[in-house]
């Protein structure tokens, strides 16, 4: 996406916010440019700290769930077998909402870190896992035998074949993901914790109710969400360069 059309983009947002805080006037809807200079000012107050704690979890769970969940994908894509024996289970287990598995994790791990970032890892899991297995296994037959018949083992097909054909699967897993990642972590960071941007939001708004502070918050969980998502396209730029060539 160019960037011209990314600040078109903003604009035109910022001018809706604008012209819908004059139409309701009331203060749960402050202008942008009176959030915006909260938003600056609140960054020395604390609110850094507040993104980098949520930035930490996030990158931990995605990098902990691409960990698992790609050997994973790789291994039931390419062993026909396992894929059948697991096929049922991921049935089951795919479409259940894993945010509505919350509290239960909390109860398990307590409040602690882990159980924040064992929520991202749960949903993350599932979605790079099913889409990994699938591009593995639709690769065509007659590549593999060709591969094989000159010698390659099953480690050289997964490394240099599986692997980078994979690789767009997995990152578009991580860009669908990004969303709920960032909104189940607001939830999670809404129990017993001093630090996180759901924490902040919360806090500002609820307890405080400075709603400029709050939407500030929001502003800094939509920059991190949105910093994940560009630093993806990044990673797919450089991974996988064969699919921007003109």
């Amino acid at each position: 996406m160019k960037r011209r059309d990314l600040l078109l983009a903003s604009l035109a947002l910022l001018s809706a916010w604008y012209l819908l805080a004059l139409i309701i006037q009331r203060p749960i809807l402050p202008a942008p440019d009176k959030v915006l200079l909260v938003f600056f000012q609140e960054l020395g107050r604390g609110l850094l700290l507040h993104f980098a704690a949520s930035l930490g979890r996030a990158v931990a769970g995605m990098t902990i769930a691409v960990l698992l969940a790609v050997p994973a994908g790789l291994g039931l894509g390419a062993t026909p077998r396992l894929n059948r024996f697991f096929s049922p289970i991921l049935y089951l287990l795919y479409p259940i909402p894993k945010v509505v598995l919350t509290p239960i994790v909390l109860l398990l791990l307590g409040i602690g870190d882990l159980a924040k970032i064992t929520m991202i890892v749960l949903i993350l899991f599932f979605q790079v896992l099913v889409l990994v297995r699938d591009q593995a296994a639709g690769l065509p037959p007659q590549l593999l035998h060709s591969l094989r018949s000159l010698g390659a083992g099953r480690r050289a097909l997964l490394r240099f074949v599986y692997l980078p054909a994979a690789l767009p699967s997995i990152l578009t897993a991580l860009r669908q993901s990004i969303g709920t990642t960032v909104a189940v972590l607001y939830v999670t960071e809404l129990f017993a914790t001093r630090w996180g941007l759901g924490y902040y939001i919360y806090y500002q708004g609820s307890t405080l109710l400075n709603y400029p502070a709050m939407y500030a918050g929001v502003l800094a969980m939509s920059l991190l969400g949105l910093g994940l998502y560009f630093a993806v396209d990044g990673l797919e730029r450089r991974l996988c360069p064969w699919k921007f060539v003109a």
